[in-house]
């Protein structure tokens, strides 16, 4: 319960960092909402943003400078794997992990997978996108 409760302040906290309170029904706010919720907050172009809750994830990045990617993970031991350093282009993207050792691996971009976002709610799941 105390991990959980850590959670949801993390959670909160981040949210309330990036988001635009007069956009957001807190009361609505809880557990199984808060991904939506980070999800529609904008986030200035040309930036960045790895959010990682739990124990043991890792995200490994290799981008470019125009590379706008959002990394949220919410659980434990989960992965991601972003390769898009060898392209000019502007690339945005958005991963969203919640569960218990799940995979996400990306390499590459391409005009298909601009914009993508790829969302993972489960556990024990891999998944590869492969961009050329």
């Amino acid at each position: 319960m105390k991990a959980l409760t850590k959670l949801i302040s993390c959670i909160i906290f981040f949210t309330f960092l990036w988001g635009k309170s007069q956009q957001v029904d807190w009361n609505k706010i809880n557990s199984n909402t808060i991904i939506d919720v980070i999800s529609l907050q904008s986030i200035p172009q040309s930036n960045s943003v790895v959010a990682q809750v739990g124990n043991g994830n890792n995200a490994d990045l290799t981008i470019s400078s125009k590379t706008n990617i959002i990394i949220q993970q919410l659980g434990d031991q989960n992965s991601i794997y972003f390769n898009n350093a060898f392209t000019e282009k502007e690339t945005k993207a958005a991963v969203t992990v919640q569960g218990y050792n799940n995979i996400v691996d990306v390499t590459g971009s391409n005009s298909v997978s601009d914009g993508m976002q790829i969302n993972v709610k489960a556990d024990n799941k891999t998944v590869f996108v492969r961009n050329y």
